[in-house]
């Protein structure tokens, strides 16, 4: 019996494992649906020890963290808006989710978890999640890579409690990204007035690791420590950062894909005081197929100016990686209007995109994700493999079929 129909709460498990082996036993083969077949990619035992180190069904008894879990996710998958859509849809397949755990729904018992459950358990879930993502990666030989961005969450006005950083009224979701793993990793959920580099002092440094980020993560002493770890950083520095030349480096091949390297040069800052950096610094300049002059600041002394430009290029990747959860996953309307549900939902949502991105390593899925993604919605509660979920489902072998020609006339003789 796989992972995910592992007992693990008492009377339903032992319910429902004698009733999968009463089939087994009249040869009835038991074929989750989907939806359940995404969910066996989470440990449940794993999740129930985070779900007891925060307390988190302390408050709700008969709505615990596991139901609360798979309603969130099942809300992202499709595409439900309101907690009154979420109960309508979730209650009229009660059939197909009964084996998950999961009973029936009522939306106040769902607004009042998504007030006070802890939202830990989440981000702890999402973790185990983006291991597994990492260890089913390939990558021996690659250089350890690692993109750090922010995508800002615009709130309604019923969030009257929301920040402001002058040009969006909500919260940003912080996260660093392996562009190799397809791996995110949530750093924080904060207000939108919340320094980048407030955040990104909090990353744990990864020795040989290669970190790309844009001008908002300028802070020295976080830049100290990365190169103190024998790790490199790649960024663009501030127009009011002064910069002064050490010496002109040669030019190799200048041409890169999609842009063009200018100048390279080793600088140093201008300023004699603390701003000062006890690290030799490099500064590239190039020339954008469509588009400005940009200027790299790194601490690689070792990479061509080639190379610095194109770590700098695959920044975009992380961008991408934000347009997709937009476009693709519920996080434009809430469940809720408090902090916490709407953290609840951003996890549950990075939480159905590693379900996804899992399921579609484990079966070696030959189609895009943008397309799984789609199949997935509308073929939530059906019983078949998720290897063939594009593929029309399979015929009862027990029905026999009619091989009569419309058109021969049928003689009955008894």
């Amino acid at each position: 019996m796989s992972q995910a129909h592992a007992p693990y709460n008492g009377g339903f498990s032992v319910y429902f494992l004698v009733v999968e082996t009463q089939k087994e036993e009249r040869g009835m083969r038991f074929t989750p649906s989907i939806f359940g077949k995404l969910f066996e990619a989470i440990n449940r035992r794993q999740f129930q020890a985070s779900v007891d180190r925060h307390a988190a069904d302390a408050y709700d008894k008969s709505f615990k963290s596991w139901d609360h879990l798979v309603t969130l996710v099942f809300a992202q998958l499709s595409g439900a808006t309101s907690l009154r859509g979420v109960e309508a849809i979730w209650n009229a397949n009660s059939q197909h989710h009964y084996h998950m755990g999961s009973g029936k729904l009522m939306r106040s018992t769902l607004s009042d978890a998504n007030k006070r459950r802890p939202v830990e358990v989440f981000a702890e879930a999402f973790l185990l999640l983006a291991g597994q993502l990492d260890r089913l990666t390939r990558r021996e030989g690659s250089a350890m890579l690692r993109l750090i961005d922010s995508t800002p969450i615009p709130l309604s006005n019923l969030c009257n409690w929301a920040q402001s950083n002058g040009r969006i009224r909500g919260m940003k979701m912080h996260v660093v990204y392996d562009p190799k793993a397809d791996r995110p990793h949530i750093l924080d959920i904060t207000n939108a007035n919340v320094n980048d580099a407030q955040i990104g002092r909090t990353v744990e440094i990864e020795k040989g690791a290669a970190y790309v980020f844009d001008k908002g993560y300028c802070h020295y002493a976080w830049w100290r420590a990365i190169a103190a770890a024998g790790s490199i950083f790649v960024t663009r520095p501030k127009a009011n950062m002064g910069l002064k030349l050490v010496r002109k480096r040669r030019l190799g091949k200048t041409r890169g894909d999609g842009f063009t390297i200018l100048d390279d040069s080793e600088v140093s800052f201008a300023s004699k005081g603390d701003s000062k950096l006890p690290i030799r610094l490099r500064r590239v300049r190039l020339q954008r197929q469509e588009g400005g002059i940009i200027t790299l600041l790194t601490n690689d002394l070792e990479r061509s100016a080639i190379e610095i430009g194109a770590l700098y290029k695959g920044r975009w990747q992380i961008e991408l990686l934000f347009r997709w959860i937009k476009q693709h996953l519920n996080i434009r309307k809430f469940l809720g209007n408090n902090d916490n549900a709407i953290r609840l939902q951003l996890f549950a949502a990075m939480i159905a995109y590693a379900l996804l991105r899992v399921a579609a390593r484990a079966h070696r899925l030959a189609i895009s994700i943008l397309r799984f993604a789609d199949l997935v919605s509308q073929c939530l509660f059906e019983r078949r493999r998720i290897e063939a979920i594009e593929k029309p489902p399979p015929g009862n072998p027990s029905i026999p079929k009619d091989r009569t020609s419309p058109d021969q006339m049928a003689f009955n003789y008894a």
